[in-house]
């Protein structure tokens, strides 16, 4: 009887180890094989002041780099709730107008103020060609003006802005490995699914050999 038990326990516990593997080799797979949103931004259209009328546009297969840089002037806007309210239109300098596009097609739309008095200036129309949002202001990044003017936008350099910050160095060497939120936010995500799931298929492990264990005993008793 002691035997045909401990068979038992073995076989139990062996068909439970498996079912552990197989989820963890399916689950963080299925996470990673999810498929791309199909709201993903493919190309930066800017037009404004001294623009040509075609506007320039940005593709990201093209220049991947300048792409992520601009993206990551107004990606934070789509969600972002109002910081401030409209300066005055005296103080707001050129408007270059931002069209966020996906496939050719307008998604999101906002217009900024790079030599904004006191600094950069964002607006968001609450008409927007992905639905209406509430209009509102916001402070934008120092590095705007740097970004638009890479682009092909005729601004003043500023050398000592780079990306968002102060004494960054040119503006024009920034790293490859620039982030871009949205990707980041995905991977971070991802990453705890994966560490729930497997603390969770380990968990259930534990809490199915006990129960076996427990109901081998109490027969044999």
């Amino acid at each position: 009887m002691v035997r045909q038990a401990i068979k038992r326990v073995v076989s139990a516990a062996g068909v439970l180890v498996v079912a552990a593997a197989l989820t963890l080799g399916a689950a963080p797979g299925a996470a990673q094989a999810a498929p791309a949103s199909k709201s993903k931004p493919t190309a930066l259209q800017i037009s404004g002041e001294d623009v040509p009328d075609e506007g320039i546009v940005v593709q990201q297969a093209e220049d991947p780099k300048l792409f992520r840089m601009l993206l990551s002037e107004v990606s934070w806007l789509a969600s972002a709730k109002p910081q401030t309210s409209a300066p005055s239109k005296s103080k707001l300098g050129p408007k270059y107008t931002v069209k966020v596009l996906v496939k050719d097609a307008a998604n999101q739309v906002y217009d900024l103020y790079p030599s904004a008095s006191g600094g950069p200036r964002a607006y968001r129309p609450a008409s927007q060609p992905s639905g209406k949002k509430t209009a509102g202001w916001f402070y934008g990044r120092l590095s705007m003006s740097e970004a638009l003017r890479m682009a092909g936008a005729p601004l003043v350099a500023k050398a000592d802005i780079a990306n968002g910050g102060i004494g960054g160095g040119s503006g024009e060497d920034l790293s490859a490995s620039e982030v871009d939120p949205v990707e980041s936010a995905t991977e971070v995500f991802t990453e705890v699914r994966r560490l729930f799931l497997l603390n969770g298929a380990v968990l259930v492990v534990i809490l199915a050999g006990l129960a076996g264990m427990a109901f081998l005993i109490r027969r044999r008793v």
